[in-house]
């Protein structure tokens, strides 16, 4: 009797100790997934950030509505506003790409804007509406601009007088042509299409951009293939495709082109570049992922950072500069490794 009052007295004690010292929420840190990439700055924008190209020391802006702005990175963690907006700029600007003091925005079924940025402050349409549409990304290739207009294939223009682009002539594709690019010798012409995964095809006789150019490769992958980079020295392909990730495919042999490694980290693969052994993947709302590719065969998670709706991307030796629909210009600075 005396033992069991004994116990009695004695559990309440017992019960504290083995629950030992509460958990403070506060306390508990979250893992560091970062890879060692730091944001230096979120830079808001004028208009809907969508895509973002790096000339010098100064970022082209495609910004939705807002056409085209232009931002300062002199200096990366302190960006200034050169040019907030085009008011001249039709539709919805999605995608950017630059030569030489000329920028040329991609707006959907609105075309290509062209604008004269030789005063970056004070940027001038001088052509808008461009027949090549619906105009999805572009890519120059010396004085040649080749636009990808979704199921219509890609067109091509001469563009040695950027204030009369000269349209010439096209490529039918199989799918719906959103990313494209060229080798470095100018023989190919390798497109992202969509469900229907990757093409490859022959511009070795360019003519000016009147020849026929035809599809010589192909090779289907999971998702919608939506850009693309280019590892040359291996002829690897790296395509960011939807909801499938990173989908890496060597076209070495184009009548056997084939995958040879993936990875998906979650989120909707939108844009993507390659540089020294690593991809650096927009993925809308899962942010930027860092992705080793050393072994192409088991590519791995080399960093991850947050935002909230990633779409376009640019770098330099030093800094990534990301464009967020939500929070404008995200810049990330590169460790040093």
């Amino acid at each position: 009797m005396k033992i069991n009052k004994l116990l009695l007295l004695l559990l309440p004690g017992l019960l504290m100790l083995s629950c030992g010292k509460p958990t403070n929420p506060e306390s508990i840190q979250p893992e560091d997934l970062s890879g060692g990439y730091k944001i230096v700055k979120v830079f808001p924008t004028f208009g809907y950030a969508q895509d973002v190209v790096k000339k010098d020391s100064l970022l082209y802006i495609a910004q939705g509505q807002g056409g085209l702005m232009i931002v300062s990175v002199a200096d990366p963690v302190n960006p200034k506003t050169i040019s907030p907006a085009t008011d001249d700029a039709r539709g919805y600007s999605t995608k950017v790409a630059v030569k030489d003091s000329v920028a040329y925005l991609a707006a959907g079924t609105f075309g290509i804007t062209v604008i004269d940025a030789a005063d970056p402050y004070l940027p001038v349409v001088t052509v808008s509406n461009l027949n090549m549409k619906p105009a999805r990304e572009m890519h120059i290739m010396g004085n040649y601009m080749f636009t990808a207009i979704s199921e219509q294939g890609i067109k091509i223009a001469d563009i040695s007088y950027p204030s009369e682009p000269d349209v010439r002539g096209g490529i039918s594709t199989t799918g719906y042509a959103f990313g494209l690019t060229t080798t470095a010798d100018s023989n190919y012409l390798i497109a992202a299409c969509g469900e229907m995964g990757l093409s490859v095809y022959d511009i070795s006789d360019f003519q000016e951009g009147f020849g026929v150019y035809h599809r010589i490769g192909w090779c289907d992958t999971p998702g919608s293939a939506e850009a693309i980079a280019l590892s040359e020295t291996n002829s690897l392909a790296f395509l960011a495709c939807g909801t499938a990730g990173l989908q890496i495919i060597d076209y070495s042999d184009t009548t056997n082109i084939h995958i040879v490694g993936s990875f998906d980290n979650g989120g909707y693969a939108k844009d993507l570049i390659y540089r020294n052994n690593r991809i650096y993947m927009t993925n809308e709302l899962s942010g930027l992922q860092i992705i080793d590719v050393s072994d192409v065969t088991n590519p791995t998670l080399a960093g991850v950072l947050d935002s909230e709706y990633a779409l376009g991307l640019d770098m330099d030796d030093n800094y990534i500069y990301m464009t967020d629909e939500v929070e404008g210009l995200i810049v990330i600075k590169i460790p040093e490794h």
